[in-house]
């Protein structure tokens, strides 16, 4: 038997010491892959701003602490390969993966997207659209924004710097629409992973700040007197309505647009679980477990993708300008299109509710009760309100399946 000398006991020891400083996260921060040196503790920062926003200011918390937190947890240095590790076999044992390789699978193969549009569907009344059926073209109206965008980020992708083209100005486009899981959605399909986590991670911010950004767009848009407008009480929506709205929306878009049915069959299938009656256990299931459980896994799995080496380019700056664009343009689009409609309307539309088109469900709405009752304080317009803002997920979801079929990859 050899003994060790003390002087091996030494360099071993020392080895050891290498070996375990080596794997700190410290030892990572100048990997190569970073577009400048300690870009992850940029990321980080990100991700402490984005908790702040959440946090302390109350800025779609629950969407933002998980996407903070993936964000952070992807910028440790050294921490994404751990969590992100590929699956190998090794002799006749297999390697497991790292949990984000697993979790990161409901956004690779587009489950979760789907599964939220569930969850909003068991949660969304379209009584007030149904009672007020010219609501329909006001959440189309605000549209707009989507496909203004398009136009303008294909001018933008498809030059020589950016060597992108359709595909991502479809991507970016579609945070017009004001639904994080609908951008997820298209961004996945047409292949624009490299873009996901600034397009996501823009699309939930401006959805939190919608009560920033849109009431300056719809006073500069609107006259003092138009802002006063009192409308009339919504009639009563039957039961029969309900129930029947969801399938003949399912039936219409699938045989029109199959390429929408991903997510808006969902969402009317979450919608018919609570209308139908007889499943309320599932249209609870759907609305509360599922959508947390879903909630958490997206959200964390989303920012989880921003690492620094994919988020700090300089077309994640585009993206971001981008998907402002789209979101002042659908604003402006609901509130132009109800003044449009009331040059020919006895009962006069307030065009403030217009706004609500874009599908920021139920804050969106509620920025425009906000604002009305900033000029007549018992003008309730919330209820109106709802009517283009559920309008708004439908055309969300329409106008993804319409940018899917029209750029196929």
């Amino acid at each position: 038997m050899v003994i060790p000398s003390a002087a091996d006991g030494a360099a071993n020891l020392v080895e050891s010491l290498k070996d375990l400083v080596m794997s700190t996260g410290f030892a990572h921060s100048m990997d190569e892959g970073l577009p400048f040196p300690f870009a992850n503790y940029v990321m980080l920062l990100v991700a402490f701003i984005l908790f702040y926003l959440a946090i302390a200011r109350g800025f779609e918390p629950l969407l933002l602490v998980p996407i903070a937190f993936g964000v952070m947890l992807a910028n440790i240095p050294g921490a994404y390969a751990e969590l992100n590790k590929v699956p190998t076999e090794v002799g006749d044992y297999s390697q497991p993966g790292g949990l984000f390789y697993y979790l990161s699978m409901g956004v690779n193969y587009v489950i979760y997207p789907p599964l939220i549009f569930l969850a909003i569907g068991a949660m969304t009344d379209f009584g007030p659209m149904i009672a007020n059926p010219k609501s329909i073209i006001m959440g189309a109206g605000a549209q707009l924004g989507i496909f203004v965008t398009l136009f303008f980020g294909y001018m933008i992708f498809s030059t020589s710097y950016f060597g992108e083209g359709v595909h991502l100005a479809a991507s970016v486009a579609i945070i017009g629409g004001a639904d994080g899981p609908t951008a997820i959605y298209v961004t996945t399909t047409l292949q624009q992973m490299d873009y996901l986590p600034a397009i996501s991670i823009a699309a939930y911010s401006y959805m939190a700040l919608i009560p920033a950004i849109q009431p300056p767009i719809m006073k500069l848009l609107t006259t003092k007197k138009e802002r006063c407008i009192r409308m009339k009480q919504m009639r009563n929506v039957s039961k029969r309505e309900k129930i029947i709205f969801p399938i003949i929306v399912v039936v219409l878009c699938g045989l029109f647009l199959p390429s929408s049915l991903p997510l808006l069959g969902m969402l009317m299938l979450g919608n018919l679980l609570k209308e139908s009656g007889v499943t309320g256990r599932l249209a609870e299931t759907a609305s509360n477990g599922l959508c947390n459980v879903v909630t958490i896994l997206l959200g964390t799995c989303v920012g989880f993708k921003a690492t620094a080496g994919v988020f700090l380019q300089p077309i994640t700056l585009i993206i971001i300008v981008l998907g402002l664009a789209a979101f002042a343009f659908g604003t402006a689009g609901g509130v132009l299109i109800a003044k449009f409609m009331n040059l020919f309307l006895k009962d006069k539309i307030n065009p403030l509710i217009g706004s609500a088109g874009v599908s920021a469900v139920p804050m969106a709405a509620r920025v425009s009760q906000k604002v009305g009752q900033q000029y007549v304080p018992d003008n309730y317009l919330l209820m109106h309100a709802m009517g283009p803002n559920v309008a708004g997920v439908i055309g969300s979801a329409v106008a993804a399946g319409i940018l899917i079929s029209f750029f196929p990859v």
